[in-house]
């Protein structure tokens, strides 16, 4: 299935274990101080978005497809990378380069994933710390010991009939809510796989390298 990238501003670190995860048939979107990653990560871009408030538009390739975007506007560049990827068929989404820096964009970017699975699409955000991802109603996942750490946040309300199988702290349908947050740092048992699996609502699972 053909993927889209999508390279935000944030700081990036650790290069080599983002670079890893990049396929060759990826379509990559760069949004506006993104572009900074771009030799980085080896990865060409195949369209630039943003107003260019924090990156030269004169420093883009020329053969690179270009939208330039008003400052003033409902839609972060990132939020209207991921509707314009939408626009041109995708439906699996790598986001990279979208958290630290201000909490209001990197929550803003959190956000994404819930939009993504409300319009039928899958997405993940990587950065590095670890892997982002949502589990929604009715959806089971695995977790390798390769995670030093995983943790279940409840969003967008209560998680309910949340079950946990193969970690330290395992759960049975328990419910986990937005004002308590208790599925922080779970750890997978050695030589196993956690199982996690949700009855209703929406979880992040977050797996720490």
């Amino acid at each position: 299935m053909e993927r889209c990238v999508i390279i935000g501003g944030a700081d990036i670190g650790h290069y080599g274990r983002l670079k890893h995860m990049i396929r060759k048939d990826d379509y990559a979107i760069y949004c506006d101080s993104g572009l900074k990653h771009r030799e980085k990560l080896g990865l060409a871009p195949s369209l630039a978005v943003g107003d260019f408030d924090s990156y030269p538009i004169d420093r883009v390739e020329d053969r690179t497809e270009r939208i330039v975007l008003p400052c003033e506007k409902d839609d972060t560049d990132t939020v209207y990378a991921v509707k314009e990827a939408q626009k041109r068929g995708y439906k699996e989404f790598l986001l990279l380069g979208v958290l630290g820096g201000r909490m209001d964009h990197s929550l803003g970017n959190l956000a994404i994933l819930s939009y993504l699975r409300r319009n039928g699409c899958r997405g993940m955000i990587v950065d590095d710390f670890g892997q982002i991802e949502l589990i929604v109603s009715g959806e089971q996942t695995e977790i390798g010991e390769e995670y030093a750490y995983f943790s279940l946040l409840a969003y967008n309300g209560t998680a309910k009939g949340v079950t946990i199988s193969g970690a330290k702290y395992p759960l049975e349908e328990a419910d986990i809510t937005g004002r308590y947050q208790y599925g922080v740092s779970n750890e997978v048992l050695k030589g196993g796989r956690a199982k996690v699996s949700l009855r209703e609502g929406e979880l992040l699972l977050v797996k720490v390298y």
